[in-house]
């Protein structure tokens, strides 16, 4: 009787080892779906890209999708010895300026990632490429730069003359101080009229879709998903999209981040997105922004991210975007979902007064013009022995 019912424990061991090596090799090379508890696959977690891919492919990367091991090594080696932003103004005229002090960042704020496998995050179109700008929207960019250089204009011949151009010795601001933008303005303008004339990310506004950056934290339901992105310094925040069949909302109702609905392909999610405000920015696309997105979960530790891009107002034709993200520690990465930027809460104020108190200061005949400062580049430039070789090709 024993040996009939070892004999019997043995052969379901057997039956159970067959089934689920059936199941690990019916699909060569890709591990089976994980599913929730109602049947849907199963992308929930934390995740982040841990490695750093070029948005487009440099020209010396042309017609090749992924580096070889000897050029990441050298990348990473290189890499490694950027400084950030630490470029101080070395005379004594530029010292305490804006853009003086804000090249005080260095490598102990600004880390980098190690460099990915790919030459670009863009695949498609193959040159790894976005495609040309549409000739509307060449027009747009040309009318919003003249409009930033405008603004300088004063600030530059100041700067020339050697003086601080009090009572306008050399013509009077340029008019448009007073005007509005061509376009929604996302970046820092010269000048503090509000706080749309500041960049987003003084704002507290600089995240976007689609992201390539930071964290998400993906959490399911029947019919729902919920997405927060944890980026920038602390800017994070949360998208729901429905997985239900509801429809788009009216076309009328506009949203920063666009309205999504998302449907399952076999073992990916599909999330379409439309509805953007004017006021969003994607590299130069505004309203007109349409999305496909692609999430399938490729292994248990790896999420594969695929967006294609379409404005025909901007570009010439859509392009597509691949991001593959891995799993993190749920323990060791957790954060709250709720953004923690407190430059739009408190640092807003002190630039926006600033400003006032000079203008205030000038009318009474002290102090420079404020037209004259440079608070549009803040910390940009620092030489190219200060820029990543990675990004060469934007």
């Amino acid at each position: 009787m024993k040996k009939r019912v070892l004999e019997f424990i043995v052969a379901v061991v057997v039956v159970i080892a067959v089934i689920g090596l059936l199941k690990l090799t019916a699909v060569p090379g890709r591990t089976p779906a994980l599913k929730t508890a109602w049947g849907e696959p199963d992308l929930q977690g934390i995740w982040t890209d841990e490695h750093e891919t070029p948005l487009q492919r440099a020209a010396k990367y042309a017609g090749r999708e992924f580096f070889t091991d000897a050029e990441i090594a050298q990348l990473d080696k290189q890499r490694a010895g950027i400084l950030g932003r630490e470029y101080r103004d070395r005379n004594a005229e530029g010292k305490g300026t804006e853009q003086d002090v804000a090249g005080a960042y260095n490598a102990l704020f600004e880390s980098h990632k190690r460099t990915g496998r790919r030459t670009s995050l863009v695949v498609d179109p193959p040159d790894g490429r976005i495609p040309p700008l549409t000739p509307e929207a060449q027009k747009r960019r040309a009318a919003y730069r003249e409009f930033q250089l405008a603004l300088l204009q004063a600030t530059d011949s100041c700067k020339n003359k050697g003086t601080s151009c009090r009572e306008g010795k050399y013509g009077p601001p340029s008019p448009k101080r007073a005007e509005q933008p061509p376009i929604y303005s996302t970046d820092r303008l010269n000048r503090a009229n509000g706080p749309e004339d500041r960049a987003l990310g003084e704002r507290c506004m600089g995240a976007q879709l689609p992201d390539v950056s930071g964290f998400r934290r993906i959490v399911q339901s029947p019919g729902s998903i919920s997405i927060f992105y944890d980026v920038g310094q602390g800017q994070g925040w949360e998208r729901i999209i429905p997985v239900d069949g509801s429809p788009h909302l009216p076309q009328s109702i506009r949203q920063r981040f666009g309205d999504s609905r998302g449907r399952w392909e076999g073992n990916t999610l599909v999330v379409d997105v439309t509805n953007f405000s004017p006021k969003t920015d994607f590299r130069g696309s505004n309203e007109n922004l349409h999305l496909i997105e692609r999430w399938t979960r490729t292994d248990a530790n790896t999420l594969e991210y695929a967006v294609t891009i379409e404005d025909p107002t901007t570009w010439a034709k859509a392009w597509t975007i691949k991001h593959e993200m891995n799993k993190q520690n749920e323990q060791a990465n957790r954060f709250y979902m709720e953004p923690r930027c407190h430059e739009g809460n408190y640092a807003m104020v002190g630039m926006l007064s600033d400003t006032r108190a000079m203008e205030d200061a000038f009318a009474e005949g002290r102090g420079p013009d404020p037209a004259t400062r440079d608070i549009a580049l803040g910390g940009a430039g620092g030489g190219e022995e200060n820029q990543d070789p990675l990004q060469g090709g934007q």
